[in-house]
């Protein structure tokens, strides 16, 4: 029998033939023998590594060095979450004086760590930016009775460590909650609003019901099952528990060409260099966690299928309503259209939920700020990795920017810095970020609602409750008591993504020898040259797989979508469901009701009465506001001027006395514009120099970054008069 371990296997020169120079067929039949024998290595590897990383007591990919803080594990109500500081690596400064960043990890499916997984993430970005970093992540199992509402309360309870942690911080934590992560962070915000700086949401699916006819067809997929029922026979499968391979799942159905082909196909194309990213990545994609079936199933019932988070409906176990109205924090909405899990209209749809129109939002004493990105995907959102890096960069070098913004809706536009940009030394990064003011119609235009699409929706949820209930009342009681925890053992091993781990493991008999074969392949390599025809005609297969794949994927959500909307855009469907006639909304609107418009009306009243009450200091920020409105909105450039003239000018406030004056003198403007300029005469101090000083500055700050408009400028004559120092008009540009 041949022996396939021999040397001339590998070498190219002992093929028993003329050495391959001119035989294009014998070259690639070499190579690609080889690129097997590395790929089957690389996969044994993976096995081995998947086992040894799921057998540590807390896995996780953080590419730093992290000291536990807090073990969720010892409240009052345990937790399986952990709050741990991220050690900065050698060359980075921390400033302690610097608001701390809290990175809040997805527990969707996988296990923690992608929000630090490389030095670029969100983590090593704002450590580079001198901040301290605390990550939360999480152990693989959830506690017992572990509720949604628990977790909430343990991430507050961290927020109030890390506060207390860095006592003379400028500022409240920064949040930044990643994908599943981003709407548990705003849930504890909306409950715990006084202990939150600004909260960073990167594709956080938080208006489920959201989307546009013909693209990311997911959020069919609660309909086309019948509801949650099934949620809650795979819980009862897993005996009480559900695997987030199953989640994981979900991810890879929506391109299957990369799960099927892609992923594997790199791999062994490229294997030579391609192996350790490949490996690093699967470290995290394959490390899957649990959740309580009691999770899974509020997680369900309350977002994917009652998308209730965005209107405003759910109300916790001690009768606090869970209302994104009551966050005080700034909001930062970075979602992608790349991104086909959380689309920019799942991501910012919550916006169109909850408020008639921008002036809404102020009245609620919001600053929701959003970035909506070309082309990254939904994972390059968090590890913030080449194309998403300057929008992290941006945000976390210009937070406290964001945190002192007046209340209203901004777009973050981002422009490469260029060495004749006006006063480019007051540019932070190689970016400068202008947060310009939006309004409900731009936010509108970019989720697209539906009415029709959400009677749909409304129908769904009705035949979820319907078949739930019918779900625990006759098959519940019967599996349950048929699943013991082997059982469920043993369906775990047997799941699709738990297989090819065992099929490739060391134990494996198909993969004996195969780490000494791919040691010799390694030692006589022989790679084929690029002009290759052979190697381009694998390549061309491969395009045409992908495409073949691709278009059964298309032809799959066209006929997903074409049901679901035949289904539930039924009116008899609707009809025995129990929605009622077309004129009934199907949903409530939050921003209608008349506990949220006597609310308006009383901030409204006390804003009036304390229109001339104050002094320079708030005739000179109302100045600044009324002349910035002319404008295309603040960038950082003026906010480093804007730094220097608070710690000049405002007698010892610190950022959250100076962000409240800031949103009080805005909202006066917006109220009454006319009484309120009327009014900063009656501000001013009579000494005419104090009153330059702070012209001076309010000039100066407008200026600086060489986008004085015509409008602004009119203004700032007429800020010129009131504070009575004559008429002296600037140059555009100055």
């Amino acid at each position: 029998m041949y022996d396939v371990t021999s040397k001339s296997v590998f070498d190219p020169f002992e093929l028993g033939s003329t050495r391959p120079n001119g035989n294009a067929l014998g070259e690639y039949w070499v190579d690609a023998f080889q690129r097997t024998i590395l790929f089957w290595d690389v996969m044994r590897e993976r096995s081995a590594r998947y086992y040894e990383h799921k057998a540590m007591p807390v896995p996780n990919v953080l590419s730093f060095d992290a000291e536990l803080v807090l073990d969720g594990r010892s409240l009052e109500k345990p937790v399986n979450y952990l709050l741990v500081r991220a050690v900065p690596p050698a060359g980075v400064e921390i400033d302690q004086r610097k608001r701390p960043f809290m990175v809040v990890d997805p527990r969707a499916g996988h296990g923690p760590g992608i929000g630090g997984f490389k030095a670029d993430s969100e983590i090593g970005v704002a450590m580079g930016a001198g901040h301290p970093c605390y990550f939360v992540g999480f152990t693989p199992d959830p506690e017992p009775g572990q509720t949604i509402e628990d977790v909430m309360r343990a991430e507050a309870v961290f927020v109030e460590r890390v506060i207390e942690l860095h006592p003379h911080a400028e500022g409240k934590p920064c949040i930044i909650g990643n994908c599943q992560a981003g709407w548990a962070v705003l849930m504890m915000a909306a409950t715990r609003p006084e202990i939150c700086g600004p909260i960073i949401v990167a594709g956080a699916p938080i208006s489920y019901w959201a989307g546009t006819r013909g693209a990311n067809p997911m959020r069919y997929t609660g309909g086309l099952l019948g509801g949650s029922w099934l949620t809650a026979l795979t819980s009862d499968l897993g005996n009480g528990k559900f695997d987030g391979s199953w989640l994981v799942t979900n991810f890879e159905n929506q391109n299957p060409a990369n799960t099927f082909w892609t992923k594997q196909y790199n791999l062994w194309s490229k294997v030579d260099t391609e192996a350790e990213r490949f490996l690093d990545f699967e470290k995290w994609w394959g490390g899957h966690v649990n959740l309580n079936a009691e999770e899974i199933q509020w997680i369900v019932d309350q977002l994917f299928v009652g998308n209730r988070l965005a209107t405003a409906e759910m109300t916790t176990t001690d009768g606090v309503r869970v209302d994104l109205r009551s966050i005080r924090s700034p909001i930062v909405c970075f979602c992608s259209k790349g991104d086909n899990i959380t689309p920019p209209e799942q991501a910012l749809g919550w916006i169109v939920d909850l408020y008639e129109d921008e002036n809404d939002v102020r009245a609620c004493n919001q600053t929701i700020v959003y970035a909506v990105h070309e082309s990254v995907g939904h994972l390059g959102i968090f590890v913030s990795g080449g194309v998403a890096r300057k929008e992290h960069q941006e945000f976390a070098s210009n937070i406290d920017l964001i945190d002192v913004l007046p209340p209203g809706i901004y777009e973050a536009v981002m422009t490469e810095k260029t060495a004749d940009m006006p006063n480019a030394d007051l540019v932070s990064g190689d970016w400068l970020v202008r947060f310009e003011p939006r309004t409900l119609a731009d936010v509108r235009a970019i989720v697209r609602p539906n009415s029709e699409d959400d009677r749909m929706f409304a129908a769904v949820r009705k035949l979820s409750e319907v078949n739930l209930g019918l779900y625990r009342t006759l098959l519940q009681p019967l599996i349950q008591a048929t699943v013991t925890e082997q059982t469920a053992d043993l369906l775990r091993k047997l799941q699709p993504s738990e297989i090819p781990y065992e099929l490739f493991s060391t134990d494996s008999p198909a993969m004996a020898g195969v780490a000494k074969l791919a040691q010799e392949v390694r030692e006589h390599r022989a790679s084929v040259g690029k002009d290759n025809p052979y190697l381009q005609l694998q390549a061309a297969f491969s395009e045409q797989l992908i495409a073949a794949l691709d278009g059964a994927r298309d032809f799959n959500e066209r006929l997903s979508e074409q049901v679901f909307l035949a289904v539930f855009g039924s009116p008899l469907v609707q009809a025995l469901l129990g929605l009622r006639a077309n004129d009934e909304p199907p949903r409530r609107r939050p921003g209608d009701e008349p506990e949220e418009l006597a609310f308006i009306e009383k901030q409204i009243a006390d804003l009036k009465s304390r229109i001339r009450s104050g002094g320079i200091r708030e005739a000179t920020v109302r100045s600044l506001l009324y002349v910035g409105r002319g404008g295309r909105g603040p960038d950082e450039r003026a906010f480093a001027l804007l730094r220097k003239m608070r710690s000049e000018h405002s007698e010892g406030l610190d950022l959250q006395q100076f962000k409240d004056l800031v949103r009080d003198q805005y909202f006066m403007l917006m109220l009454d514009e006319e009484r309120s300029l009327a009014a900063i005469p009656d501000l001013l101090p009579d000494d005419m120099i104090e009153r330059r000083k702070n012209f001076d500055a309010v000039r100066q700050l407008v200026t600086v970054a060489g986008l004085v408009t015509p409008v602004a400028e009119k203004r700032l004559e007429r800020i010129e008069g009131l504070f009575g120092i004559g008429l002296t008009a600037i140059a555009s540009g100055q």
